[in-house]
């Protein structure tokens, strides 16, 4: 099982980040070892002192593909779910300053929250799927897949140029505006159209 993370994915995120909006899609992968189910705690590393929350869309791969040609992108997808790209902030510019990779700032253990996935039929994808997380109780990103640069197909379209997509891999898709430290004590909650579908709290 692979994790694959799409960047830059939102107009305003890349914007809040002073970042340059992407010509492709932005990949990057996290290990097996960064997931982080049902609800349990998130225990903020000791190597960071900037540790960002970025809530997501998250794809789970149904069946094995290379070279997916975009008329068949979304048969290659059964289930979406919302997740939490945890960052490093300090740890990745520190890494991109010195032109370095920046993996030990994105892809460390627990660093990818998951929510329990649901089937993508439950969702009407031509109105966009919403979601949204609160820190505390106060709603700090909300965003809709209608807004992203790439969409569903074109990422799946794109990744799998480079990689074998394989069933039950994993693809979160980018995150909106509105990322920001966490701190221990916070609490985060996940929104899937409204409906809770996880919490985390930072310990």
């Amino acid at each position: 099982m692979k994790i694959f993370c799409i960047g830059r994915n939102y107009s305003e995120h890349t914007k809040e980040l002073n970042n340059e909006t992407p010509e492709s899609p932005v990949v990057f992968m996290k290990p097996a070892t960064a997931l982080l189910k049902d609800n349990q705690p998130f225990f903020y590393p000791e190597w960071t002192k900037d540790l960002h929350y970025e809530t997501e869309l998250v794809l789970r791969v149904c069946k094995q593909g290379k070279y997916i040609k975009e008329k068949f992108a979304s048969t290659y997808y059964d289930q979406i779910g919302l997740g939490i790209d945890f960052t490093a902030r300090d740890l990745q510019a520190y890494q991109k300053s010195k032109g370095l990779p920046w993996e030990i700032a994105k892809a460390f253990d627990n660093s990818a929250v998951i929510s329990p996935l649901k089937s993508i039929e439950a969702f009407n994808k031509e109105n966009g799927i919403t979601f949204a997380m609160k820190k505390n109780g106060t709603e700090v990103q909300r965003g809709n897949s209608t807004q992203m640069l790439y969409s569903f197909d074109t990422i799946i379209v794109y990744i799998s140029q480079f990689f074998t997509l394989q069933q039950g891999d994993l693809i979160y898709t980018g995150t909106p505006a509105g990322v920001g430290a966490v701190q221990i004590g916070d609490k985060l909650e996940g929104f899937l159209e409204e409906e809770k579908v996880f919490e985390c709290e930072i310990k």
